[in-house]
């Protein structure tokens, strides 16, 4: 290192140290499916430092969830883990935060009755249980209300006689749990409440506050009634309040702060921006908040969110309509599946090179893997597969057999293996996209990819643009993920914050012109073009794979 990069990189040094030990950095925390991630980021919205802890669903009574102790224990040793690199990185602890946010996973059940104590396990959005319930209100609404919603949750529940449902007096998701216990502020972000129940269209561009839709409120009300149901609370009771992006949503507590870092040095305080699931952060994380983008994430499950500039002319089972957290309308295909049946692949592959006492860092494995795949077969090669781990309600799921299958005289090479593999992970995906690219005629002008599947460099990026027929980018910073989105978020409170204190509310950026303008100005990332021919290959592929469900549905026999 000369002279002068060493100079740059101690005022850098420097810089970040003042920061933390000013109390200016901001934190974002995302509760995600297999990893508590925390982010500390700068004045300048760049990452300074992070933490993560690791953590997996239980499958217990046929229900996927988690215990709020391993919320909690988990919430605890992320920050651990971010306080001791920010120690061992800067050499200054954190005590004071200028901002911060939390994030979880979406939607998902988790009712509390009036001491604050769960009523039941936690749901999470993997549970495909509810379809009784999400038919009949889907039905009812001319609205597609998916299994994971909330709302499908409580009224299964209903339907089902569960004997909590009387004593619910607050119904919230992962991340609007977490806000709660920090602030003892009982909000959520707009785009997570979208998937507790449907926000009222047009809100956003009116400059009115987000709210639930009144007249979809009314149906469900007048539908408990006719069926001789009668609760001592009404639905818009047990809610959160929705809040858009950059509104005021409480500090954290004394309590919060020791919740979250039983240390002590953290100060309570710190303003905490409205909670949001990991869909939202995901579209703040790409810069994907603007009409005619989106973006897909790519990890444990899969789903796009193209941000719309005019309603869908139907409701389709495939889509969900959400909003950004801004409260712009967003179609959405949710998949249950993505990378948990290839991951196990992995650690397969992985097991068999131990053998050899060869084991190569896994990340280096992950690579080889992935970039193997472009040398196969444009179309697999007369393999398929399924990853359906769980259930996958985009195909009319409820239980899920991970499978692979191939024909006789089928190409059975490593490369066919993994372009399959890789090209089963956006198989479900494609199906609903495919709806609104083809027959909605939705025109996408920029996509953005981010998650694990996108890490190795063209493999899963060349991968969806040959599925989607469009160009996909990734940025540089899309491995920072949602936790990061997250702390953009907090970021953009403290901005709206400092120009309503100014006397310049009217002057508010909207939260898409604040990302491009101070986060992502400069930052376009890599774009990759779709080839023709890869194009052809994946439609190909999606014969036999719409061919095959029928050996996936067979396979669900199996117990």
């Amino acid at each position: 290192m000369d002279h002068r990069n060493k100079t740059t990189a101690n005022a850098v040094q420097t810089k970040a140290i003042e920061t933390i030990a000013e109390g200016r950095a901001v934190l974002g925390i995302e509760l995600g499916s297999t990893r508590i991630k925390a982010v500390l980021i700068d004045e300048e919205n760049r990452p300074l430092a992070s933490g993560s802890h690791a953590w997996e669903n239980r499958l217990e009574e046929g229900i996927w969830t988690y215990h709020l102790t391993d919320v909690w224990e988990g919430l605890q040793d992320c920050y651990r883990s971010l306080q001791e690199e920010v120690q061992n990185v800067y050499g200054v602890p954190i005590r004071r935060l200028a901002a911060m946010g939390i994030s979880g996973m979406m939607h998902g059940y988790l009712p509390f009755d009036e001491k604050g104590e769960l009523l039941t396990g936690f749901r999470t959005w993997r549970n495909t249980s509810t379809g009784e319930a999400a038919g009949e209100l889907s039905a009812l609404f001319s609205y597609n209300i998916p299994q994971r919603w909330s709302i499908a949750h409580l009224y299964q529940a209903i339907l089902n006689g569960e004997e909590h449902v009387p004593q619910i007096r607050y119904l919230t998701t992962l991340a609007g749990y977490v806000h709660w216990k920090l602030t003892g502020r009982k909000v959520i972000g707009v785009g997570e409440a979208s998937g507790m129940f449907p926000i009222a269209a047009g809100q956003a561009e009116s400059g009115q506050a987000p709210d639930y839709e009144k007249r979809m409120i009314a149906q469900f009300e007048e539908l408990l009634a006719e069926k001789g149901h009668s609760y001592p609370w009404t639905l818009l009771e047990i809610l959160p309040q929705a809040l858009s992006a950059g509104d005021e949503a409480g500090c954290l507590s004394e309590e919060g702060a020791r919740l979250l870092d039983p240390s002590g040095e953290l100060s309570a305080g710190v303003p905490i921006c409205p909670p949001e699931g990991d869909a939202g952060t995901g579209m703040t994380a790409t810069n994907s908040v603007r009409v005619r983008t989106g973006n897909v994430s790519a990890g444990t499950s899969i789903f796009a969110m193209l941000v719309l500039e005019k309603e869908l002319k139907q409701y389709y089972e495939e889509i969900d309509m959400v909003t950004t957290p801004a409260g712009d309308p967003v179609a959405m295909v949710h998949c249950n599946n993505c990378t948990s049946d290839l991951n196990a692949w992995v650690d397969l592959f992985e097991e068999v090179l131990d053998l050899f006492g060869t084991l190569p860092e896994r990340g280096k494995l992950y690579e080889k893997l992935y970039r193997r795949a472009l040398d196969g077969d444009l179309d697999c090669g007369g393999l398929l597969a399924y990853n359906y781990y769980s259930g996958e309600p985009v195909k009319g799921f409820l239980e899920g057999r991970p499978l692979f299958v191939r024909q006789p005289d089928a190409a059975f090479t490593l490369a066919n293996f993994m372009r399959t593999h890789l090209f089963t992970a956006f198989g479900a995906l494609k199906v609903g996209l495919d709806i609104l690219l083809k027959e909605e005629g939705v025109t996408i002008e920029a996509m953005t990819g981010h998650g694990g599947l996108f890490k190795t460099k063209e493999v899963g990026q060349s991968f969806l643009a040959a599925a989607i027929n469009s160009p996909v980018t990734v940025m540089e910073t899309a491995g920072e993920g949602g936790a990061w989105g997250m702390a953009l978020l907090a970021a953009y409170r403290l901005f709206c914050a400092a120009v309503t204190n100014g006397g310049k509310g009217a002057l508010k950026h909207t939260l898409a012109d604040w990302l491009s303008g101070n986060v992502f100005a400069g930052n376009e990332g890599l774009t990759w073009n779709p080839d023709p021919e890869d194009v052809a290959g994946f439609e190909r592929f999606m014969e036999h794979y719409r061919k095959g469900l029928s050996i996936e549905q067979a396979a669900t026999c199996w117990k």
